[in-house]
């Protein structure tokens, strides 16, 4: 089985509050705990810049929402001490285990200096295959090497312009003098690989693009990020573009739409949110009242409750508790059919009671777990990998214990859970895993220790 993410792990070094390198454990489902101001949003934010500078050829943006990290100095690692500058220079990157036997071990790198006044990806590398790709921008100048073992061969591409654009030279295009139909633009190539170089790196870099190009395919959409706090709810709303926000503001319009324009694809969503709205106590029937045949009327969303003989009175989402309409958008967008691989969540437990967090914990479970793979090559199956930030215990014992008792596919070794913990100006990062009887494993001394002092001053152990 193999689930539908991008990374097995990720590395950071002078980044944030995170000074010497280290790497973490990701896995399908991955909880981030510790303190307040412990990095933890910023973690995800790299993933998020991660993706960008991989898969999209973007110099990553560490301003958009829901994440606002400041300039290159508030971005690259600084201890705080009065006189001492941020570091010149952070790197971030990931790994990615092989999905079959005979698949190849991916792993991306990416090293930020300031340009502009914010961090700018000068350098990035690629390796798979036994071979790395590294690309390195200067001011109006690419240079990039091939090499596999101690073959290496290097080219520089001129004409290249620094812009205002935020595009990156594609890694596609790193690959590309190799290939001989691309001989006719060899004059852009202030070197170009000779007959020689040409029969050796062909099958090498046909094999390597190959592999990049079949791992782009599988990985889907940009991962979802959330903001901690979700849209107001309104007592009738107006239909908006349903364009996709960190806080869910156009979820209510993406509801009404799939109630007016698909009716299938509404009732598949509506079961869907209904089971969670059950097995957390929120809601047990949610509907849409439209005013108006026409896609441009107003519409309200309702939610009601169930007695034990009868069925309660519909009440607008503006009259329910603040819960209902702060998890609506993020279980919309964990249940969507068309949801990207990654999700990125921060608290998502805001403003619910500890029964529906709990609740939250089963399905993060469910979504998460690895979907069965018939075969090498073929496209992954729709088990999302989720990267959640929570300061929620009934979140976290939930998860241990439906992996420990096998209530999805989601196994013990499926969970990663991070704990952040700071000493002095930085922050370490500690992989804990979990056993098959839902214990912790490598938990450093500091973790879960307020919760043990608290429990020692309640029953008057001193």
């Amino acid at each position: 089985m193999r689930y539908n993410g991008v990374m097995d792990s990720i590395t950071l070094k002078g980044y944030r509050c995170f000074r010497a390198e280290q790497t973490a454990r990701l896995a399908p489902l991955t909880l981030l705990v510790g303190e307040n101001s412990t990095g933890k949003t910023s973690f995800l934010a790299a993933l998020r810049a991660l993706w960008d500078a991989a898969f999209l050829d973007i110099a990553p943006d560490f301003r958009e929402p829901p994440y606002d990290l400041g300039s290159f100095e508030d971005v690259a690692y600084s201890s705080g001490v009065r006189g001492r500058k941020a570091a010149d220079s952070f790197s971030i990157g990931f790994d990615r285990n092989p999905a079959h036997p005979g698949d190849a071990a991916i792993s991306f790198r990416a090293t930020f200096k300031e340009r502009d006044g914010f961090p700018f990806p000068v350098k990035r590398s690629f390796a798979g295959n036994g071979a790395r790709i590294e690309i390195d921008a200067g001011e109006d100048e690419i240079s990039f090497s091939v090499q596999q073992k101690k073959w290496k061969r290097n080219f520089h591409f001129s004409g290249y312009a620094r812009a205002a654009s935020d595009r990156l030279f594609p890694l596609k295009w790193a690959l590309s003098p190799f290939e001989r139909d691309f001989a006719a633009d060899s004059s852009e190539f202030v070197s170009y690989p000779s007959d020689d170089d040409m029969s050796k790196g062909h099958d090498l870099v046909f094999s390597h693009r190959t592999a990049w190009e079949r791992y782009s395919s599988e990985i889907g959409l940009r991962p979802f990020a959330a903001a901690p706090m979700q849209a107001r709810p309104q007592r009738t709303y107006d239909p908006v573009r349903p364009q996709q926000d960190a806080e869910g503001e156009y979820i209510f319009s993406y509801l009404a739409n799939k109630y007016r324009q698909a009716p299938d694809e509404w009732h598949a969503l509506k079961a869907s949110l209904e089971k969670f709205g059950r097995s957390s106590g929120l809601f047990d029937e949610i509907a849409i009242k439209s005013f108006g045949k026409t896609e441009g009327a107003p519409f309200q969303v309702h939610v009601r409750k169930f007695g034990k003989r009868a069925k309660g009175r519909g009440r607008n989402l503006i009259d329910v508790g603040y819960g209902v309409s702060q998890a609506l958008p993020m279980l919309t967008e964990l249940l969507r059919p068309d949801a990207p691989g990654i999700f990125l969540l921060q608290q998502p437990e805001v403003h619910l009671h500890p029964s529906a967090q709990a609740a939250l914990g089963s399905l993060f479970c469910s979504v998460a777990a690895p979907w069965p793979q018939s075969a090498p090559g073929q496209l992954l199956a729709p088990g999302r990998q989720l990267i959640v930030e929570t300061h929620s215990d009934s979140i976290i014992d939930r998860v241990r214990m439906d992996a420990r008792d096998k209530t999805t596919r989601l196994r013990p070794e499926d969970v990663s859970i991070l704990y952040f913990e700071r000493d002095e100006f930085d922050v370490n990062i500690h992989s804990i895993r979990i056993d098959n009887m839902g214990n912790v494993l490598d938990a450093p001394l500091g973790y879960r220790q307020f919760f043990t002092d608290e429990l020692m001053r309640s029953i008057g152990v001193v």
